[in-house]
């Protein structure tokens, strides 16, 4: 990540975007340069006009904001989709505790959730 952190500087600041440059930005900031990794991401960087790849990615939205919304419209639908999350967990066991019955502790996860209901309602 601190390679395109690197070019990102380089590119705000006006300066081209080289070897030479980056490894300079990296050494700077107390990274161990691969030089590898700098000819690849210069070679990438290339044909890139990061101005416009840095705006494509701020005007994106978040991933998995526009599906939340979604799952309040139905309050009861949203309970049922929660249990079977809780079921598929518990199918997807590893099986270390194989001699622990599949109810164990639920008393417990009952007693927290008591505590998250009083604080949403």
């Amino acid at each position: 990540m601190e390679y395109v952190y690197a070019a990102l500087t380089l590119n705000e600041a006006d300066a081209e975007i080289t070897e030479d440059n980056i490894t300079a930005v990296l050494e700077a900031a107390g990274v161990d340069v691969e030089e590898s990794r700098v000819k690849a991401l210069v070679a990438a960087l290339e044909d890139v006009d990061i101005e416009e790849a840095v705006e494509t990615a701020a005007a994106a939205p978040a991933a998995g904001g526009a599906s939340a919304g979604g799952a309040s419209a139905d309050a009861g639908g949203a309970d049922d989709a929660g249990d079977d999350a809780d079921e598929e967990e518990a199918d997807a066991d590893d099986g270390d505790d194989a001699d622990v019955p599949d109810d164990a502790g639920d008393e417990d996860e009952e007693a927290d959730g008591e505590g998250l209901g009083n604080l949403f309602g």
